[in-house]
Parts: C-alpha cells; structure tokens; sequence
C-alpha cells in the first residue's frame, strides 16, 4: 500500500506486490549453498577471537545433512524432538539437520526447571531429545535423566557434544525426504489467553517469509552480517535473526549470552551490521566504556521490539551508534513479526506505534463483540490473516478453534488502534501475558506453583512497569490464617520449580483482594491497589544474577 493512501476504517489489505518464497528451510539452504557456497554462515562469537569456528554456506549444509541422515536412525520423519541447549554453532547444526530430516523441533529454555522440560516434552509428545551437557553451570545431563525415567515415550537423547561419533555412524547414501513449506517445521511453545504455554505450530512457509521481510524492512543488506544475542529457544533468535540473515544469504555471529563488552567487539571485528536487542541491551552497549573506542561503523540498523522503546533512547542510539531504526510486532502464533516501522519514520512513529504490516500480512482491528471492523483509532482486538499464521496449537483443537477463524483469521489476544495512516498502536492485552525483556511469561503457570505452598491461601500474579526490563513478575499472596510466610521462602520455593525469569521480583502480603461476584480476583483493580499503594511490597532485594537477559 502507497505510503501516502489514507484510510477509512480499521482495516489494512494485505500488499501482495512483495514476492513471497515457497520453500522450506532446507531449500533455502541449498540455494544458498548453491549461488554462495563460500561466503561465511555461521560465526562462533565468543571471546577469544583466535578460537572462533567458522563455517561457510557449503559447510553448514553438508555438516546439517550429516546430522539429518544420522538423525533419520534413530527417528522417522515427523518425530517431535527437543532441544535443550545453550547458544552454540551445534545448536544450528542440529536446528537444520532435524529440518532436513522432516522432524520438528522442539526448542527448551535450558534455565527450565526438570518440572517444565517435562511439561513441555509431555505435551510435545517427544519421542527425542538433542542435549547439551550444561548451560550457564547448570547439569543439562542430570536434567535429561531425571526427566527422562517420567517419559517412556521419550526415545533417543542426544548430546550436542556427540555430533561427530553420531554423524559417523550414519549412513552417507540416506535419501533425504522432499517437504512441503506448509509442513510444520517447529512447536513453540507460547501464551494461551489462560493455563500453561502452548505448542503453537509454526511451518517452513510462515518461518522464512515473516523473517524475511522483517529482514528487508530493518534494510539488512543481502550478503549482510547480523550479530545474535537473543536465545534461540525464542523465535526472536532461531527464526527472526537466524532465518531472517539467511533469507538474505548472510553471516550469522551468534554470541553465546549478551555481553556488551563482547557485542561491540564483534561489531568491529565482524563488520556486523544489524542485530535485534531489546531495550536493556541498547542501553548496556550506550553505557558501555568500550563504545568509545570501538569501530561501529558498520553498524547500520537495530531492530527492537517485545518491550516499549523510550523516544529518548531512540535518538541516543541512532545518535551514538549512526545506525537506522526498527520496531517490530508480532507473535509466535504469527511465526513471528506481522507489524513493523520503517528506518525512514520519525521517532514519534518509531516509539509511539508499532508500524505497518509486512507485505502479504492482512491485519484489521475488531470490535471483541460484534466481531465487526472497528472505526479509525478504536481500540479493538488485532487480528492478522496470512501466510503467517500458525497451523493450530499442537494437539489442542479448542485452543485453535478459539485462536483461528473458520475463514482463516488470527485472534492475536492483543488490544490496538489503527490510524489514517494505516499505522498501529498495542493499547492492551486481553491475555494476562507479561512480557518481561522480551519474553512471555505466564500468571496462571506461576500462581499455581505459589499456591502448592502449604502456607499460601491464595495467589494472584501480575506485571509491573519496570525501566529497564519492560515489565517485571510481582506475587500478591494471601497467607492461610496463623502462618507467617517470609519472602525468602517464597522466593526459594519458587526457585526449585520455576526458571529465573519467572520467579517473583516484588511480593506483597494481603488479607484480601478486590473480588468479582462471582469469586473471581479482579486484576484490574489489584493492579490500581498496587499504583494508589494501597498495597504496599514487602521490603526485599533480589538475590543478584550475573545476566543481562533474565
């Protein structure tokens, strides 16, 4: 749609000028493979510049279908299998051997608790699981054999570290199967409106075209460097800036955690030129001493989003760092990014809305009650239809049917506006999400590990507003009569059953919440209990992390 065209109502069609690849993730390794076999794909970015691997188009793709035949030994096509590792160049090996064999990968956070690797291979129904050793000093084995005993159904667990003893054993003459790019090639688990995540079904179609076209409006150059330090367990990571990078046949630099120091190292050791960062690592590389000294030169382009991008920040880092700006929107259902500013827009553009859908993406804002398109600048629900809508939740079919229209809809949950402009602003959520440095975390998962305490009455979780991370988790407990619960109790307890990024950071102590008539707690109004302070947070400081992402 022309930049200048007006609209009337809340509703943007879908611009289907744009070309949209049909093909799965393999053939857009082969292809690159095949026009740049030399070019470099995949850079280690750790310290020690001496001791980085390096691999080119043609070598990853051989090493990835070494691993694909290996794989096709131990499992048949289709087979769901987990991946419960660190940010590695295995990760990726492993990432596109379980792609060209036809089997679906099935990302774990590696800081998840035995309790919550188990839920999501149980609800994945898994019949694998590729591994790392340890993550961050945590024991991945003693994970995985834990969990493991819990699942009969669980076959081959695979350590990352036997790559080579595995792909030695395969036969080198395995056909590989031919896929279709509707053919799901990923479960992500995400947010319903209620309960534990969900596996959301993502395809090799909706995968390379959301990233790609986010790629080309951030303006990555074809041939591009793009520096990674989101975890590939998130979309953000494997599908968005993996995908994204290789949909534009460049290098991708994968760091094994944000580390600012490092980040503006490789920036000018790799000339790397785009990256997405969430707004507490912007402000970790602006405040960083070495961005002073470094060569940022190359550095054309940040892409940011999950979280609220303060204006002033902005303009420091378009300042700083000479580069261009992105905000981005979008879901794991949507295979990623839907909605996204251009580099050209101002700032007010940039901070106050989260831009214009990509080609092919039809979006329109409905009345949740009439289900009618709403008029200009109305809040209503956002809902998307196109190539990038996900092929249901796995093995839920009331989730999807509430999720997806008869007529091919996406109800995305999230509340917004649309202006003449055909630009888009999040006012809301109708789910109960917190987003916290760019990751969904979910109330009801948390609440019910709080109220299995013995002396907590009742729970409620919400999100508060928090400078530097977006939103943060507070607890509101209600102790049963005659206990006296401790916050450092709470906190441990929390600790042994949920990842770091999900246990609490604020708690508050009540006798009561506001109710609805019918029993329910009424959120809205606890969150205004919090603002007025008539609930007031225990006082308590977190033990420290020594991480910039959780």
């Amino acid at each position: 749609m022309s930049m200048v065209e007006k609209f009337g109502i809340s509703y943007f069609p879908a611009d289907l000028s744009g070309e949209l690849l049909d093909m799965t993730v393999g053939d857009l390794m082969e292809r690159a493979a095949s026009e740049v076999p030399d070019r470099l794909a995949l850079v280690e970015g750790i310290a020690d510049a001496a001791k980085r691997r390096r691999w080119t188009y043609r070598q990853l793709v051989d090493d990835a279908k070494a691993v694909a035949r290996a794989l096709l030994g131990h499992f048949e096509r289709g087979d769901k299998i987990g991946v419960l590792a660190p940010e590695t160049p295995e990760w990726v090996i492993f990432q596109h051997g379980l792609s060209f064999a036809g089997l679906i990968i099935v990302p774990i956070n590696p800081a998840y608790t035995e309790r919550e690797v188990e839920f999501i291979l149980r609800t994945a129904e898994a019949k694998g699981l590729i591994f790392a050793e340890s993550s961050r000093g945590k024991d991945l084995r003693a994970v995985v054999e834990s969990v493991k005993a819990k699942l009969p159904a669980l076959g081959a667990t695979i350590c990352v570290s036997d790559m080579a003893a595995l792909i030695a054993g395969a036969d080198p003459a395995l056909p590989l199967p031919a896929l279709d790019p509707s053919e799901t090639m990923q479960i992500q688990f995400t947010s319903g409106t209620t309960g534990f995540p969900k596996g959301a079904c993502l395809h090799h179609r909706g995968v390379i075209n959301a990233a790609r076209q986010i790629a080309m409006r951030a303006n990555f150059p074809e041939g591009g460097v793009w520096i990674n330090s989101m975890p590939m367990f998130h979309i953000g990571g494997s599908i968005v800036s993996e995908i994204g990078t290789y949909s534009r046949k460049g290098t991708f630099v994968l760091m094994q955690a944000f580390e600012p120091g490092l980040f503006l190292e490789l920036i000018e050791a790799e000339r790397c030129n785009n990256s997405l960062i969430v707004p507490t690592m912007i402000l970790a590389l602006l405040n960083h001493p070495d961005m002073k000294t470094r060569d940022v030169s190359s550095f054309s382009s940040i892409l940011s989003g999950a979280a609220s991008v303060p204006a002033a920040l902005v303009l420091r880092a378009k300042q700083e760092f000479g580069c261009e700006f992105c905000i981005m929107y979008g879901q794991t259902e949507s295979n990623g990014p839907f909605l996204e500013t251009y580099t050209t827009d101002s700032v007010e553009l940039q901070t106050e809305t989260i831009g214009r859908p990509i080609p092919h993406a039809e979006v329109r804002i409905v009345n949740i009650d009439t289900l009618e398109t709403q008029p200009l600048n109305t809040v209503g629900e956002i809902w998307v239809r196109g190539f990038m809508t996900m092929s249901g939740y796995y093995g839920q079919p009331a989730a999807t049917a509430a999720a997806l229209t008869e007529d091919g809809w996406l109800r995305t949950g999230d509340l917004g506006t649309m202006d003449e402009n055909g630009y888009f602003k999040i006012t809301g959520r109708l789910k109960e999400m917190i987003i916290r440095g760019g990751m969904n975390l979910y109330p009801k998962e948390i609440e019910d590990v709080i109220f299995a305490h013995p002396e907590v009455l009742q729970v409620a979780v919400i999100g508060l507003p928090d400078e530097t991370w977006g939103e943060i988790v507070a607890a509101v407990v209600q102790p049963r009569s005659g206990c006296t619960l401790s916050v450092d109790e709470l906190y441990d307890y929390c600790r042994q059953n949920l990842s770091p990024q999900k246990t609490p950071e604020r708690w508050f102590l009540v006798d009561e919440y506001p109710m609805t008539p019918t029993g329910k707690i009424q959120k809205n109004l606890l969150l205004d209990w919090v603002k007025d302070c008539r609930v007031h947070a225990v006082p308590w400081v977190r033990p420290t992390r020594r991480t910039n992402i959780a």
